[in-house]
């Protein structure tokens, strides 16, 4: 049986449908739905029941015992949350028990951590271990993925196989329920297909240009295969954290126009001041470097910006059933 935190969310329910697609139906999905539009998701995937985030825990061990697998995907994702005892809580002390749990009883566990880790970028973006102390978070959330990052690598008691990935800028369908957390590309069809023009923020360091800033943008398809595919490697020595990028940092432009393209419009961007709240946590320039996992699975390839933006917008974005 695969638990699949987070499963109603974006990442987490874009796996289900890959562990679907490849034959598995034995999924325990787990998250809070509450009152938002996360249930959409669930829809044509299949899963053995859903159960909530905070009762998970209090389950009988003959459950657990049914448990192989483990994708640790639920989180509070959004990198503008202040309320740090939330974060806390939600983003570390339920990882540490849920890795306790797999350890105890010897479960494959990986979960999720974020790019958001490497803070303004001044060690790099480089996975290796050593580095991991180094690494100054901008903001609260991206210092809650980082602890748990030094807390496993600091324990002796841990699961054989652990991974833990590190996601850039993930975008794709499902994210529609993640109002300012989505991705440009959702923002911008909104905006192209209302006004005719995407607005983008301006730059506030030198050596940027207006929509010049520059992230590794990555597509949930390609994610959630190289998920699976760590998962089911399970070969020792493999555990440790990895990027989860296309190692390729392209500019919000290139986003952009690759939405208009794709929607077969004419480009139309006009450039923002960036609000003052923003701009001390504001990350210019992500890539991930990517050797360690092509080491591990050298033949695998991410689709590129261009190719990735066209299948959303035209087999999701533009769809009747937008979802999965």
């Amino acid at each position: 049986m695969k638990l699949v935190t987070g499963g109603a969310g974006f990442i987490g329910s874009v796996l289900v449908k890959e562990l679907n697609t490849q034959g598995h139906e034995d999924i325990w999905i787990v998250d809070r739905l509450e009152d938002d539009e996360k249930w959409r998701n669930l829809q044509g995937l299949s899963y053995v029941d859903y159960i909530h985030a905070d009762e998970l825990f209090s389950l009988p061990g003959d459950f657990w015992e049914t448990v192989t697998e483990i994708y640790h995907i639920g989180a509070i994702s959004a990198t503008t949350e202040k309320n740090v005892d939330k974060l806390w809580e939600n983003n570390v002390r339920y990882s540490q028990e849920l890795i306790g749990i797999a350890t105890l009883r010897s479960i494959p566990i990986l979960f999720a951590s974020s790019a958001a880790t490497y803070g303004a970028g001044e060690h790099g973006y480089d996975d290796e271990h050593a580095g991991v102390d180094k690494l100054r978070p901008m903001n609260p959330y991206g210092f809650s993925k980082q602890y748990v990052d030094k807390w496993i690598l600091s324990v002796e008691d841990k699961p054989e196989y652990w991974f833990s990935l590190k996601f850039f800028n993930v975008f794709g369908p499902n994210e529609y329920h993640k109002g300012d957390m989505r991705s440009l590309v959702h923002k911008g069809f909104e905006q192209i297909n209302e006004t005719g023009t995407v607005k983008l923020f301006k730059s506030h360091k030198e050596g940027y240009s207006d929509g010049g800033q520059l992230r590794d943008f990555v597509y949930v398809k390609d994610i959630v295969q190289a998920m699976t595919m760590l998962m089911q490697h399970k070969v020792p020595g493999s555990s440790g954290i990895y990027n989860m990028g296309t190692g390729q940092a392209r500019s919000f432009d290139d986003l952009i126009k690759a939405t208009f393209k794709a929607m077969g419009k004419s480009e139309s961007i006009e450039y923002i001041p960036m609000p003052e709240h923003l701009r001390g946590q504001y990350q210019y320039f992500t890539e991930a470097k990517m050797d360690k996992f092509h080491k591990v699975f050298p033949e695998f390839k991410f689709t590129s910006l261009e190719g990735a933006v066209e299948d959303y917008v035209k087999e999701h974005l533009l769809q009747e059933n937008p979802f999965f």
